[in-house]
């Protein structure tokens, strides 16, 4: 019972961004968007979604995944399994910053960028992802 009160309250915690996730999924479906439910999570995958990841992020190359609260947008069903343990920590890290997730994930990524780091690999909610889903990585950066 108080498993499912914690789980509850953290989900609406995250709600505000999580909602970001499913207005832009939403927004995608007409363009070959596809959602499934995986493990608690919203994926979506396909069209729209795989050229914004591919053309909108400021990665080079682009991103295979991004989450946005409970929502993780993948460029395909591939890259959502090869990136699901590193999106599921920001499913968490966005579980307990809730609203300001976003906001502390910019500042994060300002922060490394004045000090003169890569602004995605020195941010601290990535290191963090690549810490936990990927320890070989976190050693390499």
């Amino acid at each position: 019972m108080l498993a499912m009160l914690r789980r509850t309250l953290s989900t609406l915690w995250a709600l505000p961004t999580t909602s970001l996730g499913l207005a832009l999924g939403t927004l995608a479906l007409p363009f070959g968007a596809r959602w499934a439910r995986h493990s608690g999570v919203i994926e979506i995958h396909g069209g729209l979604i795989t050229w914004l990841l591919q053309h909108a992020t400021l990665l080079q190359g682009g991103a295979s995944a991004m989450t946005l609260g409970e929502v993780v947008l993948g460029v395909s069903p591939a890259a959502l399994e090869l990136t699901r343990d590193h999106e599921r920590v920001h499913v968490r890290q966005c579980r307990r910053w809730g609203p300001f997730f976003l906001p502390a994930y910019l500042a994060a990524s300002a922060l490394a960028r004045v000090r003169g780091r890569h602004f995605y690999r020195d941010n601290f909610f990535e290191r963090e992802a690549y810490a936990l889903s990927d320890p070989r990585h976190a050693s390499s950066s």
